[in-house]
């Protein structure tokens, strides 16, 4: 079984930039594809960003394409989340996400088998 751990956020005002951090407990973490996500107060949680199991596919949502930038070390069992220049509208609970399908890069939660707990980031005005 998966075991995400979600680490990084805190406070920063905007502008700012956090790196998020998703560290894995499988052996087989490369076989996964991973995704970021988030949820807002009030919000629906909504699609960040992903990418396959090589690294060499992403895909970002709109809001965040030029800002964030989604990696990961398969050696490290690690995917990152680096966020640059940080909007109030970024505040919310971050969460990982691995992917069966290695292979893509989907927007989808139900495409996504195990999750993280999430980590709050807050951006101030």
């Amino acid at each position: 079984q998966v075991q995400l751990v979600e680490s990084g956020g805190g406070l920063v005002q905007a502008g700012g930039s956090l790196r998020l951090s998703c560290a894995a407990s499988g052996r087989t973490f490369s076989s996964y594809a991973m995704g970021w996500f988030r949820q807002a107060p009030g919000k629906a949680r909504e699609f960040v960003a992903a990418i396959s199991w090589s690294g060499i596919r992403t895909y970002y949502t709109d809001s965040v394409k030029g800002r964030f930038t989604i990696s990961r070390d398969n050696t490290k069992n690690t995917a990152y989340l680096q966020m640059n220049s940080l909007k109030p509208t970024d505040t919310a609970v971050y969460y990982c996400a691995a992917s069966l399908l290695k292979y893509s890069t989907s927007t989808l939660q139900s495409e996504y088998n195990y999750w993280g707990q999430g980590t709050q980031v807050t951006v101030s005005s």
